[in-house]
């Protein structure tokens, strides 16, 4: 049923959320690569056991597990970036790091539907055991091949060599001392507002665009297309625009084109605009995270990044959270999704004028 199908996604999401809170201090005691193994393990284990499973309770169990092992996946990934990338470099990695999760996407968009109709009713269940090997894979390929820091290979960070960049890190000080460091939650504000807002669009803009422009499903189905492949340019573009010009000037220009996309869709101006507003958003799909995860890396060090970004990305769920119901609830009030796209383009001005007070990092000791 459709509830049963609510209880599930949030089961996982509610995995993810306590996953990305903790992760980051394992990943200081056990290190990044050994976590990311046993995380995308426990991704692997669990979808091969939702595929063979027969009830609701044993799916929503199971989906919480893999929403565990997603986020202990996830933050110390990008938190690899800044190991092995000096800051001048830093937003550019965690840029390509990040299309792999559209990459993803484009994949399971294909394979799925493909075996479904291969297979029939039961076509989920092959899906899914054909997606846990694939995670399962990956894992020993992880394993073998990456490493925590450079120096276990006898390697600097690349980009170690040039001009010496705002907040280049070493070890960063103990972890423990990030959480009486206010520019972690000032970070975490500004990123609780990005999930705030990106995701009323990502979860309304069909809608809107069926019902109240007009247009037919299949047609608002190729916009979402359109906004998936310029999203795959979104994280290296920006990241390595930030490297260039500052974090703070990157988090406004993404911040800015974000509140533009917004108030194009919100207004009722003609269709050209709605193509612009889905491009502009297109742009700078996934560019937050990018500059985010580098961020992390220049204000709190090497040593502590996976737990400073874990922290933030938790404040930036809470952000997913919210934004969709108090969005959903106002356009019940109003009959439009005008005014929650309006609420949106507000909360990214919000987000601009944050990330123009942000202060550089201080140059940090190795």
């Amino acid at each position: 049923s459709y509830s049963q199908m609510g209880f599930i996604s949030t089961a996982n999401f509610l995995g993810y959320l306590v996953s990305v809170l903790f992760c980051g201090h394992l990943a200081v005691r056990v290190g990044s690569r050994r976590l990311i193994f046993g995380a995308l393990l426990v991704v692997g284990i669990s979808m091969s056991l939702v595929s063979r499973a027969s009830g609701f309770l044993q799916v929503l169990v199971l989906y919480m597990f893999t929403g565990i092992g997603s986020g202990a996946t996830n933050v110390p990934v990008m938190g690899l970036a800044s190991a092995w990338f000096a800051s001048s470099r830093r937003g550019r990695a965690a840029g390509f790091i990040s299309i792999g999760s559209g990459f993803a996407i484009m994949l399971s968009g294909r394979l799925i539907p493909f075996i479904n109709r291969r297979v029939g009713p039961e076509g989920w269940r092959t899906s899914w055991l054909i997606l846990s090997a694939l995670v399962m894979l990956i894992a020993f390929l992880a394993l073998a091949l990456l490493r925590d820091r450079p120096e276990e290979k006898d390697l600097q960070p690349v980009g170690s060599g040039d001009a010496p960049a705002r907040g280049d890190s070493g070890a960063g000080g103990t972890e423990g001392n990030i959480y009486r460091r206010g520019i972690i939650y000032y970070l975490g504000g500004i990123y609780f507002l990005f999930g705030y807002t990106y995701v009323i669009y990502a979860t309304f803009v069909v809608t809107t665009l069926v019902k109240e422009r007009g247009f037919s499903e299949g047609l608002a189905g190729n916009f979402w297309m359109w906004v998936g492949a310029l999203s795959l340019l979104s994280g290296p573009v920006f990241g390595t625009l930030s490297d260039r010009l500052s974090r703070k000037a990157g988090l406004m220009i993404v911040f800015s084109m974000q509140a533009v996309a917004y108030l194009l869709i919100a207004t009722r101006l003609p269709g050209l605009f709605l193509y612009l507003s889905i491009a502009f958003y297109g742009l700078v799909a996934w560019s937050i995270p990018s500059i985010m995860a580098a961020a992390m890396g220049d204000y709190v060090g090497v040593r502590n990044v996976a737990a400073a970004f874990g922290l933030v990305t938790f404040i930036f769920g809470l952000g997913q959270i919210s934004g969709p119901a108090i969005a959903g609830i106002l356009a019940e009030r109003t009959g439009s999704f005008s005014s929650s796209f309006y609420m949106a383009a507000v909360f990214a001005g919000a987000a601009v004028l944050l990330s123009g007070f942000l202060r550089k990092p201080e140059k940090q000791r190795a």
